[in-house]
């Protein structure tokens, strides 16, 4: 299972954008909500699932969008249920870790 990602430093901070690796250059519409899954926000690295939970746990904060990447953030206690939005039925969710 791959993970298309992009890790940001700022600041002493990591940002990580996580998506699901076959999302990569997808939009997404839900009335008037569109997110477009861009390569270039998501798709520095191609990793697996051993490395993206390492991304996970390390960055500060995260922009994850698909079932697989949103389910193994949820499973590390990254996020929570009540907090996923869905656009065209596939999960979004931002977490800031303070």
């Amino acid at each position: 299972m791959l993970f298309s990602t992009k890790v940001i430093s700022a600041s002493g901070n990591l940002m990580l954008n996580i998506c699901d690796h076959e999302l990569v250059d997808k939009t997404l519409h839900d009335g008037e909500t569109k997110i477009k899954i861009n390569s270039n926000y998501y798709a520095e690295r191609d990793v697996d699932e051993h490395e993206a939970k390492n991304l996970l746990t390390k960055c500060n904060s995260i922009n994850m969008v698909g079932e697989k990447t949103v389910s193994l953030a949820t499973s590390l206690g990254i996020g929570s249920e009540k907090s996923i939005r869905r656009i065209e039925g596939i999960p979004f969710l931002i977490v800031f870790k303070m």
